[in-house]
């Protein structure tokens, strides 16, 4: 936990690995931080309507990945103290978040900013508006708008969620004495599905569970 008064700068950290592994291969730090961030979700839905109903009834379906927004700037005048170059602060906000040639995609990225929980996320949108130029056309102040979206996948966002549905897919953590029956008896109020699971998570002795391990647990048929 940081320090009261401590000046939190805003961080983005690039990965080659999906799993978000291993050292970042790039770093972005920005030297004049946010003051607005947006957050936004979404919620999938069914729409069923029952017969001789005129309503229709929302069954929902999943969490669609979520997006953050946010806007600063990148001030080459001096004001602040220190010199920056502003086309090469730019850049590599570019590098660091636009397309890496080794893995043929852009980069898997980590953004965090003070107490906001750290987010696993790619690039969606970006904008960069220059604002302020000396004679000559170098620019010296500019503005970047970036929208990154969650890049966790269906399960892990239903894991975060906590529901509880068993016409959910789910995905527990084992702890040290789990066994996988009990785990059933959890989700599905049935012990009996035990054999399913292990069959799903291609177990070959689900009498002994790895702590550690995740377990994947698909919805019940109807």
């Amino acid at each position: 936990m940081s320090n009261r008064g401590t000046l939190e700068k805003l961080l983005i950290k690039a990965y080659e690995s999906p799993r978000y592994s291993g050292q970042p291969v790039a770093e972005f730090t920005a030297f004049t931080n946010p003051n607005e961030i947006t957050l936004s979700y979404e919620m999938e839905y069914d729409s069923a309507q029952g017969s001789g109903t005129t309503n229709s009834r929302m069954n929902f379906k999943k969490m669609k990945p979520g997006d953050m927004s946010l806007k600063f700037f990148i001030d080459g005048t001096g004001a602040s103290g220190r010199t920056i170059d502003v086309q090469q602060q730019v850049e590599k906000f570019q590098m660091v978040t636009g397309y890496n040639g080794t893995i043929h995609r852009p980069n898997y990225l980590k953004v965090g900013w003070g107490t906001l929980k750290v987010k696993c996320c790619v690039l969606k949108s970006a904008s960069i508006i220059y604002t302020l130029f000396k004679p000559d056309g170098v620019p010296l102040r500019a503005v970047i708008s970036a929208t990154f979206t969650d890049n966790s996948d269906d399960q892990t966002r239903v894991a975060m969620s906590q529901d509880q549905s068993p016409d959910l897919t789910h995905v527990r953590m084992v702890k040290a004495g789990d066994t996988l029956p009990a785990i059933c008896r959890e989700i599905y109020n049935d012990p009996s599905y035990y054999l399913e699971v292990a069959r799903v998570n291609r177990l070959n002795d689900f009498r002994n569970l790895t702590p550690g391990v995740r377990i994947i647990l698909p919805p019940l048929e109807k």
